[in-house]
């Protein structure tokens, strides 16, 4: 009887475990589709528009032709510079609260308020920067101001990522460290960063990703409508591929004749923060085949 019960439960649990495998390739199913039919939809109405002269020129005419070198120099400049300040930092913060933290009540609560500034939407930290980079600190509209907001903006992503790999880092390697001499911060320095450095670059590549797309946080620090000169210093205002779309698709004089140049435009943003993540990824994956 209990023999015939047990097959009974194992029945039942193999098809409660394959109904469960069926429902998550769906939901990998409808976003490989999704995904793909986006990227499709770009490639076609993007495609026509890209030409030497829309990647290499700046705007003309009410920004109705010429290129977008500006938005696309803006945006590099913009998604590096902000990886720049927030990965030294984030990877900083990540150790402390890991390594040296542990399981205080202060250190579960900084570590609640991480995850829930994750959460934030973007306009908020676009507002905190006009108010406190461009205004409290006289920056200005510039790329420093847009590079400092994008940095605190990526910073929770960062801190979330490197404190889980910090956290894959057997705890017998720092003993094993610890007990041939070493100090604990030499322990850190020598042993558990370079183990975590793949996760590490992982949160850096959420990081940039989301940093190079990002419109509503440098709207009001950094990009301006047009602006016919390359910054020439952090404190030049710039062109940002996000907000020139944004611009041409709702702001523009001439919206319609526009279009193809949104589309342009959304096409080379979609390739540029594609390429900037296989390099991140690159390097990366050759960096881990060293360890």
């Amino acid at each position: 009887m209990n023999a015939l019960f047990a097959i009974r439960g194992n029945a039942g649990r193999q098809r409660w475990q394959s109904l469960m495998f069926g429902m998550l390739r769906l939901a990998a199913g409808i976003n490989i589709v999704a995904l793909v039919g986006v990227c499709a939809f770009l490639i076609w109405n993007g495609s026509p528009a890209i030409s030497w002269e829309f990647l290499s020129e700046s705007p003309r005419r009410m920004m109705t032709e010429g290129g977008i070198l500006p938005c696309i120099v803006g945006t590099f400049l913009l998604a590096f510079g902000s990886m720049l300040i927030a990965f030294p930092l984030g990877v900083a913060s990540a150790v402390y609260l890991n390594e040296y933290g542990g399981r205080k009540p202060w250190t579960r609560y900084l570590r609640l308020g991480i995850s829930n500034l994750a959460g934030v939407p973007s306009v908020v930290f676009g507002l905190f920067g006009l108010a406190f980079f461009v205004t409290f600190l006289g920056m200005g509209v510039s790329l420093l101001a847009g590079m400092l907001t994008l940095a605190v903006l990526t910073l929770p992503v960062i801190i979330n990522t490197t404190e889980e790999a910090l956290r894959q880092v057997p705890d017998a390697w720092r003993e094993a460290s610890l007990a041939l001499g070493a100090t604990r911060s030499q322990t850190i320095a020598r042993v558990v960063l370079p183990a975590a450095v793949p996760g590490m670059l992982t949160g850096a590549i959420l990081g940039l990703a989301r940093a190079a797309g990002e419109t509503a946080a440098i709207m009001f620090t950094a990009a301006v409508f047009f602006t016919p000169r390359m910054p020439d210093s952090v404190f030049s205002s710039v062109m940002a591929l996000p907000y020139h779309m944004y611009v041409l698709a709702t702001a523009g004089t001439e919206i319609e004749k526009t279009r193809p140049l949104q589309y342009g435009t959304a096409l080379v943003l979609l390739v540029l923060v594609l390429g900037m993540n296989l390099v991140a990824i690159i390097i990366r994956d050759r960096m881990q085949r060293k360890r």
